[in-house]
């Protein structure tokens, strides 16, 4: 469960940095639709998945609310679930 969490924690991050890092920008600079679309679907599944591996495993370690709340919120931000993997989930065995 853990690798799985933490893989899709890593992808969730690369697609949201490849979202509105390189697709967005084709998509209002250069009008390529095509990309965004792509990514954004890709991503959209990832956060959906994220957020319910989250739920399930802080349900299973027995985690605090406010510990699943960090990782929902680290799912916003840019950067954030590559800092939520590093902080909460790298040293677990």
């Amino acid at each position: 469960m853990l690798k799985l969490f933490r893989a899709t924690a890593i992808l969730e991050g690369i697609s949201y940095l490849a979202l509105f890092g390189l697709t967005m920008p084709l998509k209002y600079w250069a009008d390529i639709m095509e990309p965004n679309k792509i990514v954004g679907y890709a991503h959209g599944a990832l956060f959906i998945l994220y957020v319910i591996l989250a739920v399930v495993f802080c349900w299973q370690r027995k985690w605090s609310i406010k510990r699943f709340v960090m990782l929902f919120i680290a799912s916003l931000l840019p950067f954030g679930t590559f800092y939520a993997d590093e902080k909460y989930l790298k040293g677990l065995a």
